[in-house]
């Protein structure tokens, strides 16, 4: 089983909503770090005080195939008109991993199962 790290940046506003589409799609864990970017695009100003707006930066250890269909949902709540992004998805693959709960394993070889052979599907599955 091949497994990849997925990495979301999203702003602060949007986070609930990029965990609540992982997590619907059978990621398991999530790790939830702040985070403030820098773009080359001008900083906001109010008052004379500038605003760089906070950021989530999520980490997922996911099931190759897996990833991808998190990647695209998250994809979708960052960029709705398909225009402007609101943030930054990408993966990479993991090539050694240790530590990662059994019972989490079994979910995404349940997972690749589903994928493979969805005729075998039952509705527990």
């Amino acid at each position: 089983m091949k497994f990849s790290v997925l990495v979301a940046i999203v702003p602060e506003d949007r986070e609930q909503d990029c965990v609540d589409a992982a997590r619907d799609l059978g990621a398991g864990g999530i790790t939830v770090l702040s985070g403030r970017g820098i773009s080359n695009a001008a900083r906001k100003t109010f008052f004379g005080l500038t605003y760089d707006g906070s950021q989530s930066v999520l980490l997922m250890v996911l099931e190759k195939g897996l990833s991808l269909d998190i990647l695209k949902a998250i994809q979708k709540i960052l960029m709705p008109d398909h225009t402007d992004s609101q943030g930054l998805v990408f993966t990479l693959p993991l090539e050694h991993l240790g530590g990662i709960d059994m019972s989490q394993v079994e979910k995404f070889e349940q997972h690749l199962k589903c994928s493979l052979y969805p005729e075998n599907n039952d509705e527990t599955g």
